[in-house]
């Protein structure tokens, strides 16, 4: 919808509203003036009926949640209420003169003490509940501004130097000629083979205050394997693994190395495989 279409429903709206403001005006006026209200409060008790179901309204089309939910219940109970003194001025004719005194707004007594007792009630409901409602739009905050707030945030931390997480390209990590196991590669050509290990980004975080070196007693006894050990020893302990087992977490757990390292000594493993049963072929 464009913005001519949405310009033209609202002022249809306004008018629509007008109009019944207008009808429904001589209703609360006569019942204003038959439960004691001078003139000008008589002319100005529409406003605190009809006039707070708009507020309400507004509010409801503003607010999320919980406090759209109390906008629209306070639209709810001010309606029924404009709709029963409405209801109550068509059936007194009394009511329905110029010079309307103090009357009755039903013949039985229970009913008019409840009917009084409403229409004298909803000038104090509209102080409360329109002051509840403007306050609960003027701090509420739309979903918009909270992203707005939260790309202020990240902004500041960039401009104090927090760290920014970025996310690596993959690399190429090339992996040296090695034989196949028990196999003659005296006639055999040696084939270059290239391994993309991924390289995952991990999320960075503050640096950490140098605490000096670590003590030689807290230092691993074990001694750094090379990626040829690494690879030797995977072969001796993965030789009877199917090629759906060769999976760099079984791998990692196997040889109790790093994640990374895991990985390499994978593709290295699934490439021979991969070239033995080529030149079985």
């Amino acid at each position: 919808m464009n913005r001519k279409a949405k310009a033209a429903l609202v002022l249809a709206l306004i008018v629509v509203v007008g109009m019944a403001f207008r009808v429904s005006w001589n209703a609360l006026r006569d019942v204003a003036r038959a439960i004691g209200a001078d003139g000008t409060a008589a002319n100005l008790y529409p406003f605190v009926v009809d006039g707070l179901m708009a507020l309400a309204l507004v509010a409801a089309l503003v607010l999320t949640g919980e406090a759209r939910r109390f906008a629209l219940r306070v639209l709810a109970a001010y309606t029924l209420a404009s709709l029963v003194l409405n209801y109550v001025h068509g059936l007194v004719p009394a009511l329905h003169g110029e010079s309307v005194d103090w009357g009755r707004l039903a013949d039985w007594d229970p009913a008019n003490w409840a009917l009084v007792l409403l229409a004298t009630s909803l000038p104090v409901g509209s102080i409360y509940f329109g002051s509840d409602l403007v306050a609960k739009v003027l701090h509420h905050r739309p979903s918009a501004d909270l992203e707005s707030a939260q790309i202020d945030t990240n902004r500041s931390m960039a401009e104090l130097g927090e760290p920014v997480v970025e996310v690596a390209a993959p690399s190429s990590v090339p992996v040296p000629e090695l034989a196949p196991v028990g196999a003659d590669t005296g006639d055999m050509p040696a084939v270059p083979v290239e391994v993309r290990v991924p390289v995952a980004a991990a999320e960075m975080s503050r640096p950490r205050r140098a605490t000096g070196r670590v003590p030689v007693a807290a230092r691993s006894s074990r001694p750094v394997r090379s990626e040829a050990e690494l690879l030797a020893e995977a072969r001796s302990l993965t030789e009877s693994w199917p090629v759906e087992k060769l999976t760099g977490e079984g791998i990692r757990k196997a040889l109790h190395t790093s994640a990374a390292k895991a990985r390499v000594v994978r593709e290295m493993l699934k490439a021979e495989r991969e070239r033995d049963s080529a030149a079985v072929s």
